[in-house]
């Protein structure tokens, strides 16, 4: 058998010492920067606490793409008004983020949904909206993540994504 440079790389690789799983994922989904997504929709359900009650009560974010946050707004004065405060919007955004993961926001006129108070007083009433199912799908797919925080925050953006995907099929 004659050994060339690449299964020199490969015989390698394959006798390094193994790795944990956790450790692989981690810098997988940071190279990837599949990580930065899920820390970006915590502004989702955070939208009140991030701008303040009455900017909220006319606006909701809508969705992330592209670190483009897009904002649903309820009437043009108000998208008027927000777009002049865009730059305080975004540093405000960054900064509950802890870092700059938004680079820029969009307003669009859309329907605002009507939302509790704050994230932290949500009625726990609210999750017997979604059938039986959608909440044992939703527990499977959190259950193995060991961090108690992220774990809460991805169970919330897909309890989240699921009521309003519920509300939009709605008649």
């Amino acid at each position: 058998m004659i050994f060339d440079a690449w299964n020199l790389v490969l015989l390698n690789r394959a006798m390094k010492k193994p790795q944990p799983i956790r450790s692989v994922l981690e810098n997988t989904l940071k190279r990837l920067e599949v990580d930065v997504p899920l820390k970006s929709y915590s502004i989702l359900g955070a939208w009140n606490e991030i701008v303040g009650a009455t900017v909220a009560a006319h606006s909701q974010p809508r969705s992330i793409r592209n670190r483009i946050l897009f904002i649903d707004v309820a009437h043009s004065t108000w998208m008027q008004q927000l777009q002049f405060l865009k730059p305080t919007l975004l540093e405000k955004v960054n900064n509950f983020l802890g870092e700059p993961l938004i680079q820029d926001i969009r307003f669009k006129l859309g329907r605002i949904l009507l939302r509790s108070p704050s994230p932290s007083k949500r009625d726990p009433r609210q999750e017997e909206d979604l059938d039986e199912a959608t909440l044992k799908r939703i527990e499977k797919i959190v259950q193995n993540i060991v961090d108690g925080e992220v774990r809460k925050a991805l169970k919330d953006v897909l309890m989240k994504g699921a009521e309003l995907e519920q509300y939009r099929m709605k008649p």
